[in-house]
């Protein structure tokens, strides 16, 4: 979908993203100087971060390289933390970590921006999940493994991000989920975007949405026990470049859908 088809007035990306990391949990540089080795579908991944949001890694496996990068880490739960990564040689794409270190369950969505063309008329943002694991020794790990769920459907939720920015977010589908905007630059604007939902763990859930009108697409860590979500952004600013951009949100439940038997939502 292109420019001109956007309905008159409607933001760029960078017009509604400043101040949205306002609410985020802080992020730590607890994590420098460790080594996480995460073993995922068809490749494992080494990272190695250091002090000033500095990273080395190396991937063995069907995208086998190695390199220098950045990242950002929030701890998100006592066990669980949020890792964004931008790595020098792959510069239209963005990867996201959910990872705990207790039950050594992981998450990651692989974001990629790409040219109009290749889009069509699907968002320009697309995501890759892979479930894996922290370490080599897979059989360790406990607990529940990641999975794609429908617990939020039906569900609307309210996302401050800062005093200027509050979004309401209804969970339509397997597929879909409405937002618009209570306060900020984009009051009044609202759309249906493609959406996916994993669960992690008991009150934990990722939700990542790639929107249409915009080349934009981000990932959210849902921590329903303390109210809080933890994300970011992929996407083109409005002169065509790249950016990689904290939010977070406090999160409050609204209000739940229910269906009968036989009309759910697919």
């Amino acid at each position: 979908m292109t420019t001109a088809a956007r309905p008159t007035g409607w933001k760029n990306y960078d017009d509604f993203a400043l101040g949205i990391a306002t609410n985020r949990l802080p992020s730590s540089e607890a994590l420098a100087g460790r080594t996480l080795r995460l073993a995922l579908p068809a490749t494992t991944l080494t990272l190695h971060p250091q002090a000033g949001n500095v990273l080395q890694w190396s991937e063995e496996g069907e995208r086998a390289g190695r390199g220098s990068g950045w990242y950002d880490a929030v701890p998100t739960t006592e066990t669980t933390w949020f890792i964004d990564l931008t790595l020098a040689d792959r510069p239209d794409e963005a990867l996201t970590l959910i990872v705990d270190t207790a039950s050594l369950r992981v998450l990651a969505v692989r974001s990629t921006i790409l040219d109009a063309a290749a889009a069509g008329g699907d968002p320009r943002v697309t995501q890759h999940f892979m479930v894996g694991t922290l370490g080599d020794e897979t059989v360790r790990a406990s607990g529940e493994v990641p999975a794609p769920t429908r617990d939020l459907i039906g569900l609307r939720t309210a996302q401050t991000y800062s005093p200027n920015h509050t979004y309401e977010h209804t969970y339509l589908n397997s597929q879909r989920y409405a937002w618009q905007c209570l306060i900020g630059v984009q009051r009044g604007h609202g759309a249906v975007d493609l959406a996916s939902y994993w669960r992690f763990a008991k009150d934990q859930y990722i939700f990542t949405f790639r929107e249409f009108l915009i080349p934009v697409a981000s990932v959210f860590f849902f921590d329903f026990a303390s109210g809080r979500s933890t994300g970011k952004f992929l996407g083109l600013t409005g002169e065509g470049r790249i950016s990689n951009s904290p939010a977070g949100a406090f999160m409050r439940k609204c209000s739940v859908t229910t269906y009968p038997p036989g009309e759910e939502p697919v």
